[in-house]
């Protein structure tokens, strides 16, 4: 199990590397880390320089979709709902 959660938090690293935003929506969707906050206080650790932002639900979900299929509730207001989004600032 230590291999595949180790290749998770590769993912997400090399996604923040490239300099590509991400939520924790995203985090788990994508790369199956469900623990953001304490990859990301690894990271800081590391001398990155994490910043964030809230952005519309709608934007994690858009950005979702363009690798797997993702669609909320009908009923869930995403235009109203607000995630924080991450990035490194390089």
């Amino acid at each position: 199990m230590a291999r595949v959660k180790h290749g998770m938090t590769l993912a997400l690293k090399e996604h923040l590397g490239s300099g590509e935003p991400i939520t924790r929506l995203e985090a788990a969707t994508l790369f199956g880390v469900t623990n953001m906050s304490a990859r990301l206080t690894d990271f800081k650790r590391q001398g990155w320089m994490i910043e964030s932002r809230k952005v519309p639900f709608a934007v994690a979900v858009r950005r979702i979709n363009k690798y797997a299929v993702y669609q909320p509730p009908k009923n869930l207001p995403v235009k109203d709902i607000m995630l924080t989004e991450y990035w490194v600032n390089k």
